[in-house]
């Protein structure tokens, strides 16, 4: 992963992956890091910040040798290990099953509502 082209093809299969799993919409690192820092663990997170923060420089030829490739290659390794690690059909489920939850709690707080009220009314 010491060419460009390998950095850059790494860079824009890490950017398809966070479009597929996370839905971020940007194009590069650094348009999609206000959507990564809300979604990304921190720990993922500061992997992703050096990443975002090293891409200016690998787009220059000069300026890419300064990046210390191994740093690069462990922090792409830990934002890509997180990115297959999510599940799009369970993230999906447990959004259901949360809005399910909500609405049931929101119900039946309802229904004792209006129970007490009519208890206080002297209806019930």
């Amino acid at each position: 992963m010491t060419e460009p082209q390998d950095i850059e093809a790494t860079t824009t299969a890490l950017l398809a992956s966070m479009r597929e799993k996370l839905g971020v919409r940007a194009n590069t690192l650094q348009g999609a890091r206000t959507a990564a820092k809300r979604l990304l663990p921190r720990r993922v997170f500061k992997s992703y910040e050096f990443l975002q923060e090293t891409e200016p420089f690998l787009a220059h030829p000069k300026l890419a040798r300064t990046v210390d490739v191994s740093e690069l290659a462990a922090a792409t390794k830990d934002v890509r290990a997180y990115l297959d690690g999510i599940d799009l059909a369970d993230r999906r489920k447990g959004w259901w099953l949360s809005l399910a939850g909500s609405l049931a709690f929101n119900l039946l707080a309802l229904c004792v509502l209006v129970i007490a009220v009519l208890v206080w009314r002297g209806i019930l």
